[in-house]
């Protein structure tokens, strides 16, 4: 199961709770609602189905779930220093969505990542990170959208970080595999999330096994 930080932050009108975590290596998924799980129980969310399948391998990595509902990349650059009091060994970052939904100029959600990512490297100059890449349907035209799925790769590039292309990959565009909303995936589509999560974590946790 996934064990979660004992938090009592509450953002964004959403809360995060959370048990002691044990001497397990840590990973912590910092992001919103897609991370957190959002319509479902958090034992179906993709970062459980990673825990599952870290369990399943017998490693020693401990997953913590710091998703919240509606965060921005400006709220999470909020919240990170309390979160990081503790320290982690793998940082998986998913933020952003919220932002580009809001149509916030990519220059500015770029620059709060970059923060964010900085403030963990400060406290945790060994940890491995993750970048988690997403993408805006055309609404706001092609040019945002373009601008939009380009922050993730340069953030990846820059912070010698592994990437993840498209965290919603198969999944974004199928009703099937997603809520009556659209928004976010379904317990089968956190299946398949957790599969293209695992594609990328799954060999940066090799790495630190060695």
């Amino acid at each position: 199961m996934v064990k979660y930080i004992a938090l009592a932050l509450t953002l964004l009108g959403g809360s995060v709770y959370a048990e002691e975590a044990d001497s397990s290596r840590v990973i912590l998924f910092f992001g919103d609602s897609l991370t957190a799980g959002y319509g479902l129980d958090r034992e179906q969310a993709f970062p459980a189905l990673v825990q599952a399948r870290i369990d399943s391998l017998g490693w020693n990595f401990e997953v913590f779930n710091a998703g919240l509902g509606g965060e921005t990349s400006a709220g999470g650059l909020r919240r990170i220093d309390w979160l990081l009091r503790r320290p982690i060994d793998v940082f998986v970052l998913e933020l952003g969505a919220n932002d580009g939904l809001r149509g916030v100029d990519p220059k500015d959600t770029h620059a709060n990542l970059q923060q964010i990512v900085e403030r963990v490297k400060a406290k945790n100059p060994k940890a491995a990170l993750v970048i988690a890449g997403m993408q805006m349907p055309p609404n706001l035209g092609a040019e945002y959208a373009e601008a939009f799925a380009a922050i993730f790769p340069a953030l990846a590039k820059k912070n010698a970080a592994a990437l993840i292309p498209f965290l919603l990959e198969g999944v974004g565009d199928q009703p099937a595999l997603n809520l009556p909303d659209g928004n976010h995936p379904n317990a089968a589509g956190h299946q398949i999330v957790a599969e293209t999560v695992w594609t990328t974590l799954g060999p940066v946790l090799e790495g630190l096994r060695r």
